[in-house]
């Protein structure tokens, strides 16, 4: 079977972009060697599924291979492209990197990723993609606005029809428009996603959606390959040199299937546009440069196939989590009785001025308003260009943040409420949390997600909720609550000196008026342990009865409440107040629950399924037999009401938290 030209069966109804054979003058040989490589190593891919030796899925790029290369030629070093799960023509076409793309695949340690990514999500040589559609046009943008920061390069974000779908698309067409990154967006329209034909799922036109927005449109087709390559060179050409957004539209057509053999199109239908495949005309007409460029592809693709077998396939590395060891405890005087937003505000400040890489974004944090809890204050006055206002778009904040930290940067995004964190959860979790160990840790993710969270401020059902618990436990990420018994100054100084994934901060709303302070009711007082980001205890001088674990803006409550459980009922709380809640360092909470054998668990969200519960499961999991008792203080399983005294009665209080610490310290 021919590189060109390789058929399976189809179904369904039949498309509209069909022209007459075109012309192939204008197209440079290597352009023509390029096409081939992609088709042979396409080719070669679905043999290998056939024999059993790839895994997973492959989504190959077979009658599309020209969007690629005709982008690609026009590209400089210093040029970005992201790309999703179609993307092997594409990191051929800027790369040539037959072999470790190869092996990538096949998952084997030698592949461009170490056979982490496999087929969807390659990095290297200024190349990245992933699998999830839409959500990499956020990251993009992220990337093109560091391009724009540094007076570097362009950053190329391939997306297919079916993207077009996905509201974070829009939410960065807006963003690239009114910021004029230099963002050339190129559209592959194959006219299906999957198996659903465009005219299914699809109104309006394609380009007048980047009109909207002001962006300059092109369209193009791959059957005309030399109209193809001038056309992605003006597009390329005016991002570059006007530093704005620019949309190209290639009209093309998926000869196989979506992935493998799931295909259901008219065969007829598929049959006709092989007929007008440039690269079947071009064998036709040019039969010994085809024959050539065929040999010289089926020889890098063998010898690509053939090395990669030799390699070993990759192994997982398992960090351990800390659950043993003896936690050393000190004193950590706090200056002053300053309230924690101001400290907050004081860490960024300083942060901003010692590193020019920190960069804020987040809805009306720029001045004289400065964020709708004042924390960024007046930042945007001091660091011009450094602080900006976004729309009301939190996944295309957090994508935006997520580019930006991969191209180097240091960026603080702020979520308004922290009930909005739902709309970024694929750009936290499918893009930001995955990228350092998928890429084989070519690439950091330093990135930081502030956010208030929390109740008792009136607000209503979808502002005053504790969500962080959904974002627990995402590999490659860390999850803080600050709190005003530690200086949270201290924690985001040791986070702009030391990080390296993606943070999310959690600041309770009723926090950000406390004074952070080291006071302490008579007969405590507070320590913390070692490390950047340390358990606080409120150690009481007397042998403890029970031990509270809480975190965030439930120290509060928790306490008043151990104050008056001394003085009330003669119950002696000793209290653990984690900043870090993942990953969560459990050796000081294991040694004191193991000397009083009581445990209460206190936080503001609900508990099914919530932190507390990792803590019992935990503490139960490296103490077998221990007969603790154990009891778990949470939030009424009901939407938060804003009437302030049902709310009240919804969340933890210091007279719940009384009555069960009682309960779980009787005998």
């Amino acid at each position: 079977m021919t590189v060109a030209r390789q058929v399976s069966r189809f179904s369904v109804q039949a498309t509209d972009n069909i022209g007459a054979p075109k012309s192939y003058k204008g197209v440079p040989e290597k352009c023509w060697s390029v096409a081939f490589l992609i088709r042979k190593f396409e080719q070669r891919l679905l043999s290998l599924f056939s024999e059993g030796k790839l895994f997973g899925t492959v989504h190959t790029s077979i009658g599309q291979e020209f969007t690629g290369i005709a982008v690609a030629h026009h590209l400089r070093p210093e040029d970005l492209i992201f790309s999703n799960h179609r993307c092997h023509g594409h990191y051929l076409a800027r790369t040539g990197d037959v072999d470790g793309l190869m092996a990538e695949i096949m998952g084997r340690a030698s592949g461009v990723c170490g056979g982490r990514g496999g087929s969807q999500h390659i990095c290297g040589h200024g190349f990245f993609s992933n699998g999830v559609q839409g959500g990499i046009v956020p990251v993009a943008t992220g990337l093109a606005l560091a391009q724009k920061l540094r007076s570097s390069g362009i950053t190329v974000a391939f997306i297919g029809d079916g993207t077009l779908g996905e509201g974070v698309v829009y939410e960065c067409f807006n963003l690239a428009s009114c910021w004029e990154l230099p963002l050339l967006i190129v559209l592959e329209n194959n006219l299906y996603a999957q198996s659903t034909s465009q005219r299914e799922t699809l109104s309006g036109g394609i380009t007048q959606r980047a009109q909207a927005f002001g962006i300059r449109d092109y369209r193009a087709d791959v059957w005309t390959p030399s109209d193809l390559l001038r056309t992605a060179g003006e597009a390329v050409q005016y991002a570059r040199e006007t530093g704005q957004p620019a949309f190209l539209q290639v009209d093309t057509y998926r000869l196989m299937a979506h992935s493998k053999g799931d295909d259901n199109r008219d065969y007829e239908e598929v049959q006709r546009y092989w007929s007008i495949d440039p690269m079947v005309r071009f064998a036709e007409e040019h039969p010994e440069q085809a024959s050539r460029f065929e040999a010289d592809a089926d020889l890098r693709v063998s010898d690509a196939v053939e090395s990669a077998m030799r390699e070993p396939f990759t192994t997982p590395t398992v960090e351990r989590e800390e659950t043993g060891g003896t936690a050393l405890w000190s004193r950590t005087r706090i200056p002053g009785n300053d309230r924690l937003v101001n400290r907050i505000y004081s860490a960024l400040r300083s942060g901003m001025s010692a590193d020019p890489l920190i960069f804020c974004l987040g809805e009306d944090i720029e001045g004289p308003y400065g964020g709708a809890f004042k924390v960024t204050k007046d930042l945007s006055q001091l660091f011009l260009g450094r602080v900006r206002n976004t729309p009301i778009s939190e996944a295309a904040i957090v994508g935006v943040a997520c580019g930006l930290a991969v191209a180097g940067h240091r960026p603080v995004a702020e979520i308004m409420f922290g009930d909005f964190l739902t709309l970024a959860a694929d750009q936290i979790i499918n893009h930001a949390a995955k990228f350092h160990y998928m890429y084989n840790e070519k690439v950091s993710v330093p990135m930081i997600i502030r956010t208030p969270m929390g109740g008792k401020r009136g607000y209503g059902p979808t502002h005053s909720q504790s969500l962080e618990k959904h974002f627990l436990g995402v590999p490659g990420t860390r999850v803080l609550a600050v709190h005003h018994r530690y200086d949270p100054a201290l924690v985001f100084d040791r986070l702009f000196a030391t990080i390296d994934r993606p943070t999310l901060v959690i600041e309770n709303k009723i926090l950000y008026g406390e004074r952070v302070s080291d006071c302490a009711p008579e007969g405590f007082v507070w320590e913390h342990t070692g490390g950047d980001f340390p358990v606080s205890r409120l150690r009481p001088c007397a042998a403890p009865d029970l031990t509270i674990v809480c975190y965030g803006g439930a120290l509060i409550d928790v306490e008043r409440a151990v104050d008056r459980l001394f003085e009330e009922r003669e119950i002696i709380a000793e209290v653990l107040c984690p900043i870090e809640l993942y990953p969560l360092r459990l050796s000081p909470l294991l040694s004191s629950v193991l000397i009083t054998r009581r445990l209460l668990i206190v936080e503001e969200g609900q508990s099914f399924c919530g932190f507390g519960a990792e803590v019992v499961a935990a503490v139960n999991e490296h103490a077998p037999g221990a007969l603790i008792k154990v009891k778990r203080l949470g939030a009424a399983p009901y939407a938060i009401p804003a009437s302030k005294p049902a709310e009240s009665a919804m969340l933890p209080s210091v007279e719940s938290i009384i009555n069960a610490a009682t309960e779980v310290s009787r005998v």
